[in-house]
C-alpha cells in the first residue's frame, strides 16, 4: 500500500478553539502567503539561471583540469607541490568561488523544495481506509498525536513557518545481533549441552573428551555455532565422515567436512608403468587438459622420471655473544669427524631419519644451520624437527653460551617461495622428460613443434624472467600439484615450494619431434602420516599403488609418488601450452568451464 501524508484540512476542520485563540486560515490561503516568503534559487542572479549554471560548471572543470595538469608536471619535474605560481593561485581562487556557488545553488534549491513540500496542502492516499490508517498511525505516535485527530486544541504554528508533520519512526539498532538459528537437538541431553556451550560453561574444544563420541561432538558444535552467529550451516555435510580418524592428528573442533570432486587423468605412462592420477579440484578443464597431455605422452611411448635428491630440511637459529663464537660453531659442525657424531645423535630420534648434511649461514652473531635428512615414506617435517632438537640439546652441553632462538628460522624454508629451495632442493628433487612425436603434436595437441618451442621460450622463460619469478618458469605446475596433493592427503600449503618448476622444450630429430622436460627441485610428499590415513585420501594413494609405508624399501613409496607428481605436471604443461599456442585456451574454458545448466531445475 502506497501511503502518503494525509490532508491537514481534516485535522484543522475538527479543531475546537479556545476563547483567546484565533482560527487558522484556510490551508490554501496560508500556503499562498507563505509562498511569497520563499526565495527562488535564481532570484539573486544577474543572468539567466541556465547561463549562470553553465558558466560556473565550465569554470569548475576547466580550473580542475588546469590544476591537475600543473601538479602532474610538478611530479614529473620533482617540483614541490606547495610552490604555487600566480596563475595557479588564481585558478585556486576561481575553483573555490565555483564550489561556493554550486554549494549555494544546490543548498537553496534543497531548502526551497523542503519548505514547499511542507506547505503542500495534501498528499494522495492510495487506500480506501485512509481514516483508519490515520487513527492507527496517530495511536502509535502517542496520546497528543491522537488528540489532534479527535479535535483537541493544537497550538497555532508560528507565522511564516509551517513545520511538516513527520511521523515518529521506531528506533533501529545499527549493530543488531542476528536472531539465533535453532535446530531441535537429538535429545534433551544434547540440548542441555548445547545451551551450556553457548553460555560458555563448557569449552567447545573439550566436547570430544567429555562426550567420548567425535561425531556427536561435531554435531553439537555445529549447532552451537549456528545459534551464536545466526548463520545457517545447512549446506555443510556432517554425516558420512569418520571424525575419530582426525582426532589429534588432522583437524581440531570439526563441524563437518567440505566436498571436493575428484577426477581421473590418465593413463599416465611413466617409466614403463601406467598410472591413473586422481586430481581433486573445482577448476573446470584442469582434469581434461591433464588427461589430454597424458594421452599425448602415452601415444609417444611414455615419459621418464628420475629422482635427483631426497632430503627434508629444518633450519634453527642460535645466537652467541660474538660473531667469532658463531663462526666457531659453524666450523665445528662442518668438520667431517664432528658431523658423524651429530649424525648419530640425530638418527636416534627415529628409525627412518638419517642426517645427510648440515648447511650453515651466519648473520652477525647469529648462526643458521640447515639440517637435511631422509625421512622414509613420511613427508618428514615432524621427524626432522625431532632430530634437530636432539642435536641442539647436545650442542648446548658443549656450547653453554649458545642461545637457541627458534627451531625453525625460515632458512629451511617451509611453505614460502625461497631461492634456497630452488637451488638446493627440499623434499624430493625430480626431473621428468618425454619426446612427443610430430604426428602426436599435430593430431592430439593440434599444434606445431616450432610453435610450442617458441611459446615456451617467450612465455615460460623470458616472460617469467621479466616478472622476476622465483621457481615459476612454467605454465601452471601449481594447478596439477595442488589437485594431486589434495586428493592424496598432502599438505596443500606446501604447494608453494613443491610447484617450483622449470619447463623446457626443444625440437629434436631434425626438428620434427618435441623434447619436453620439467625439473622440480622441491616436491614435498609422503604416503604415511597427516591426511594420508583418511579414507578418501588413502583410497587415492591405493589407486596409485603407493599407499602406506614400504616395508621392503622404506621411502620408495614417497619417492614414487613424487615422480608421479612430476609426470602429471609434464602432461599438464604439454596440454596447456598447446592450447595457448593454437589460441584455444579461452574457447575451451568457455565450452567446458562455463555451466549452462539450470541449477534450480537440477536441484528440484
Amino acid at each position: 500500500m502506497d501511503v502518503r501524508r494525509r490532508s491537514e484540512e481534516a485535522v484543522y476542520s475538527s479543531k475546537v478553539f479556545a476563547a483567546d485563540e484565533k482560527p487558522l486560515k484556510p490551508h490554501k490561503q496560508q500556503q499562498e502567503e507563505d509562498n511569497t516568503l520563499l526565495i527562488d534559487a535564481s532570484d539573486a542572479l544577474p543572468l539567466p539561471l541556465y547561463f549562470t549554471n553553465g558558466l560556473f560548471f565550465t569554470m569548475f572543470f576547466s580550473v580542475m583540469y588546469f590544476l591537475l595538469s600543473r601538479w602532474r608536471e610538478k611530479i614529473r619535474n620533482s617540483t614541490p607541490l606547495h610552490v604555487v605560481t600566480l596563475s595557479e593561485l588564481g585558478a585556486i581562487v576561481s575553483l573555490i568561488a565555483s564550489v561556493i556557488y554550486l554549494l549555494g545553488f544546490f543548498g537553496i534549491g534543497f531548502v526551497q523544495t523542503f519548505v514547499a513540500r511542507g506547505n503542500n496542502d495534501s498528499w494522495d492516499v492510495e487506500d480506501e481506509n485512509d481514516e483508519q490508517f490515520i487513527l492507527e498511525e496517530d495511536s502509535r505516535r502517542g496520546p497528543c498525536a491522537a488528540a489532534t485527530t479527535l479535535g483537541c486544541a493544537v497550538p497555532t504554528p508560528p507565522a511564516k513557518h509551517i513545520a511538516p508533520i513527520v511521523p515518529q519512526q521506531p528506533a533501529v539498532s545499527i549493530a543488531e545481533k542476528p536472531a539465533p538459528l535453532v535446530t531441535p537437538a537429538a535429545s534433551e541431553e544434547d540440548e542441555e549441552i548445547i545451551k551450556s556451550v553457548v553460555q560458555g560453561k563448557i569449552p567447545s574444544y573439550s566436547l570430544e573428551s567429555k562426550l567420548g563420541d567425535c561425531k556427536r561432538a561435531a554435531s553439537i558444535r555445529k549447532e552451537v555455532l549456528q545459534r551464536i552467529t545466526g548463520k545457517s550451516l545447512e549446506g555443510l555435510p556432517l554425516d558420512g565422515f569418520n571424525y575419530e580418524s582426525i582426532l589429534g592428528q588432522c583437524c581440531e573442533m570439526p563441524i563437518g567436512y567440505v566436498q571436493i570432486p575428484v577426477g581421473i587423468a590418465g593413463p599416465l605412462l611413466l617409466n614403463g608403468r601406467e598410472y591413473s592420477v586422481p586430481m581433486a579440484t573445482t577448476e573446470g578443464c584442469l582434469v581434461a587438459s591433464t588427461n589430454r597431455g597424458c594421452k599425448a605422452i602415452y601415444a609417444s611411448g611414455g615419459a621418464t622420471s628420475i629422482l635427483l635428491r631426497d632430503g627434508m630440511t629444518r633450519a634453527p637459529c642460535v645466537r652467541f655473544g660474538t660473531a667469532k663464537r658463531a663462526a666457531e660453531l659453524k666450523f665445528f659442525v662442518e668438520d667431517p669427524i664432528n658431523f658423524e657424531t651429530l649424525a648419530n645423535v640425530f638418527n636416534q630420534s627415529s628409525r627412518f631419519a638419517r642426517l645427510q648434511r648440515i648447511q650453515c649461514a651466519i648473520a652477525g652473531k647469529n648462526l643458521y644451520m640447515r639440517f637435511v635428512c631422509s625421512t622414509g615414506d613420511a613427508m618428514g617435517m615432524n621427524m626432522v624437527s625431532k632430530g634437530v632438537q636432539n642435536v641442539l640439546d647436545y650442542l648446548q652441553n658443549e656450547y653453554t653460551d649458545m642461545d637457541v632462538i627458534g627451531i625453525s628460522a625460515n632458512f629451511c624454508s617451509d611453505k614460502k617461495p625461497a631461492a634456497v629451495n630452488w637451488i638446493e632442493g627440499r623434499g624430493k628433487s625430480v626431473v621428468c622428460e618425454a619426446i612427443i612425436t610430430e604426428e602426436v603434436v599435430k593430431k592430439v595437441l593440434k599444434t606445431e613443434v616450432a610453435a610450442l618451442v617458441e611459446l615456451n621460450m617467450l612465455k615460460n622463460l623470458t616472460g617469467s624472467a621479466l616478472a622476476g619469478a622465483l621457481g615459476g618458469f612454467n605454465a601452471h605446475a601449481s594447478n596439477i600439484v595442488s589437485a594431486v596433493y589434495i586428493a592424496t592427503g598432502q599438505d596443500p600449503a606446501q604447494n608453494i615450494e613443491s610447484s617450483h618448476c622449470i619447463t623446457m622444450m626443444e625440437a629434436v630429430n631434425d626438428g620434427k619431434d618435441l623434447h619436453i622436460s620439467v625439473t622440480m627441485p622441491s616436491i614435498e610428499v609422503g604416503t604415511v602420516g597427516g591426511g594420508t590415513q583418511l579414507a578418501s585420501q588413502s583410497a587415492c594413494l591405493n589407486l596409485l599403488g603407493v599407499k602406506g609405508a614400504n616395508r621392503e624399501a622404506p621411502g620408495s613409496n614417497a619417492r614414487l609418488l613424487a615422480t608421479i607428481v612430476a609426470g602429471s605436471v609434464l602432461a599438464g604443461e604439454l596440454s596447456l601450452m598447446s592450447a595457448i599456442s593454437t589460441g584455444q585456451l579461452v574457447n575451451s574454458h568457455m565450452k567446458y568451464n562455463r555451466s549452462t545448466k539450470d541449477v534450480t531445475k537440477a536441484s528440484s
